[in-house]
Parts: structure tokens; sequence; C-alpha cells
């Protein structure tokens, strides 16, 4: 997907993990309005970090499923904190919620 044809609800969709999927509200309800168009690139980065894995994880999982084992070749690293790491927000504020609205 390009970068630009994302929205918040596809990169919801797109992350894996129901924690991962609450930080990316959390970050877009309590950035700054200023600040999120660089929050979401991020978001969007880390989601299509994760779809270019689909189909070498979709080829695991048909070998786990046909044969019992994960293909040979296979090279296995969790990549997880580092898409996670890369999606938090840069800024020191992120958790003053006295810039919040209202």
């Amino acid at each position: 997907m390009a970068h630009e044809d994302w929205t918040v609800d596809r990169l919801h969709v797109a992350l894996p993990h129901s924690a991962s999927r609450q930080q990316l509200l959390q970050d877009v309800n309590l950035t700054p309005i200023e600040d999120l168009p660089a929050v979401l690139d991020r978001w969007a980065s880390a989601a299509e970090q994760l779809e270019s894995a689909r189909p070498l994880i979709e080829t695991a999982r048909m070998h786990m499923k046909t044969r019992g084992a994960l293909p040979d070749n296979l090279e296995t690293r969790d990549v997880t904190v580092d898409v996670l790491r890369d999606a938090e927000p840069r800024q020191d504020n992120r958790n003053d919620r006295s810039r919040g609205a209202a």
C-alpha cells in the first residue's frame, strides 16, 4: 500500500497486536495537531514493514501446516520491538495530557 493511502482505520487494522493498535489510537488522540503528520508517517512506515513481511510469514505458515516444521532456509528474527520503537512518538510531551482538547 502506498504511504499516502493509509488512513488511521487502515493502520489500526494492519497492526497485528491489540497493544500496538491501542498505542496508535493513544498517539493519534494525544498528539498535538501540528505534530500529527509526523506521528502518522511513523505508524505508516511501521505498518508497511509489517505488510512487506506478510508473504514470508504466510509461506512459513503453510510450510509449517503441511510439513510440521518451519522451512530450513527461514531466517527468523522478531522485529516487533523494532517496528513498535520506530512508531513511537518522538516528542517529549507524549504523556502530557494538559495539552489536550477542552
